[in-house]
């Protein structure tokens, strides 16, 4: 097969009959299911369309012949799932936070009415209750 360069100085119609082999099929097919590499970094290396790949997926894939589905995630979709799951943490620590503060305070604001007999709920201004869900 010709270097990367040379192909690339191909017109379409000659891309367009290129033939890879069942054993180059395979091995790629087989690096996908390994997480070795993606399907868009074969279609960037070899300049071959991801409607291809994925059919030499359906072809040759071991997931395929035991009824198993093979979900393929980019990495960066990976990432900001993680991402977001990390961020939705945060936010419910600080919620949480948030909250325990609330109540140490109404229960401050309870035992300053005790102690001084002042009802200060009642001349401060409403906010409006905090509901976790």
């Amino acid at each position: 097969m010709a270097n990367l360069r040379e192909y690339e100085k191909l017109t379409v119609k000659e891309r367009r009959n290129r033939h890879f082999s069942e054993e180059f099929k395979r091995k790629k097919v087989s690096e996908i299911e390994r997480c070795v590499t993606s399907v868009s970094e074969i279609s960037r290396e070899y300049q071959v369309s991801r409607t291809a790949i994925y059919a030499w997926i359906r072809q040759y894939s071991r997931m395929r012949k035991k009824q198993e589905r093979l979900v393929l995630e980019s990495l960066s979709d990976t990432r900001k799932i993680a991402a977001l799951k990390e961020k939705v943490k945060e936010l419910e620590r600080t919620v949480g936070q948030k909250q325990i503060q609330i109540e140490f305070f109404d229960k401050m604001i309870e035992l300053a009415e005790d102690e001084y007999g002042i009802d200060i709920k009642k001349n401060a201004p409403r906010r409006s209750p905090v509901v976790l869900v």
